[in-house]
C-alpha cells in the first residue's frame, strides 16, 4: 500500500498548494506526490481540500488509491467541460458506439450481400471479386479508424 511507503522529507502537492506544513500523518500525502502538483490542484479546484479529506478518512484505506484516481478524472472532466463533466464523455462515447455499431451493421450487411452474389455466381468476375474486396478494406479500414480516434 502506497500509505506504508517511506516518503521523502518535501512536502506532498497537497501540503504545498495549501501552504501548510505536511506531517507524517498527513491523509494526501500517499495520494498526492510533490512531484504531481497539477494532480492536486485540479481536484482542489473541483471539490476543495476539505471535501477530499473527508472522502479519503470515509473509504476504506485498500480503497483510496481508486478514488483518488476517480476524483482526478472526474476533476479533469469538468474542468474541460464545466457543464457536463464526466457525463459529457460518457455521452461522447456512446454516441460513438451507436456510430460504430451502426458502420459495422452497414460492413456486415455489405459483406452478406457479396456473399450471396458470390455463391450464386452474380458477382463472379475478377473484377467484381476486387472491387468487393477493396469496398470491405475500405470499411475495416474506416472502422479501425474511429476505434483509433475514440481511444485517442
Amino acid at each position: 500500500m502506497r500509505s506504508h511507503e517511506p516518503r521523502s522529507t518535501s512536502s506532498c502537492a497537497a501540503c504545498k498548494l495549501l501552504k501548510r506544513r505536511c506531517s507524517p500523518t498527513c491523509n494526501f500525502a500517499p495520494y498526492f506526490r510533490s512531484d504531481e502538483p497539477k494532480k492536486f490542484a485540479k481536484v482542489h479546484k473541483v471539490f476543495g481540500a476539505s471535501n477530499v479529506s473527508k472522502i479519503l478518512i470515509e473509504v476504506p484505506e485498500d480503497q483510496r488509491e481508486d478514488t483518488v484516481n476517480s476524483l482526478v478524472y472526474e476533476a479533469e472532466a469538468r474542468l474541460r467541460d464545466p457543464v457536463y463533466g464526466c457525463i459529457g464523455a460518457i455521452a461522447l462515447l456512446q454516441r460513438k458506439m451507436i456510430e460504430l455499431q451502426h458502420d459495422l451493421a452497414l460492413a456486415r450487411a455489405r459483406l452478406a450481400r457479396y456473399a450471396a452474389n458470390y455463391s450464386t455466381g452474380v458477382a463472379g468476375t475478377e473484377l467484381d471479386r476486387l472491387t468487393m474486396t477493396g469496398l470491405v478494406r475500405d470499411e475495416a479500414k474506416n472502422l479501425l479508424q474511429h476505434l483509433h480516434h475514440i481511444r485517442g
